[in-house]
């Protein structure tokens, strides 16, 4: 039995399945930290927020939480960022819970991760 999560993002309803193919948890770690040097995603509480302007780092993310045994909560679209002169997107923002012990994310977070999103400063 799959669960869907669907998410209404400005008029069109779009459906987000959870993935069938997990990532492994090293690879999802990986990502993830990469994302958290980029300044994508921080750690607030007990919940990671990630923001980006593409979607498919959206489903990215949900394959690395999955892979890591987390659940996303959440996914809005925050703002409208600007691209250049000429060109809005759309800021998107997920919130997931990690609370499993097999990784060590938020050790990783404090050490070289930062307080506010590389967009905090443009939305």
């Amino acid at each position: 039995m799959n669960s869907q999560l669907s998410h209404k993002v400005s008029g069109a309803s779009v459906d987000l399945e959870q993935s069938q193919t997990k990532l492994l948890p090293p690879e999802a770690q990986k990502k993830m930290k990469g994302w958290i040097r980029s300044r994508h995603l921080i750690c607030s509480g007990n919940f990671f927020i990630f923001e980006t302007v593409d979607y498919s780092a959206i489903e990215r993310f949900f394959e690395c939480v999955a892979g890591l045994g987390g659940t996303v909560i959440a996914v809005d679209t925050i703002d409208k960022v600007w691209i250049g002169d000429h060109r809005q997107v759309f800021l998107y923002q997920a919130k997931a819970s990690l609370h499993t012990p097999c990784h060590d994310l938020k050790q990783y977070w404090l050490k070289y991760g930062s307080f506010r999103t590389r967009f905090d400063g443009q939305a």
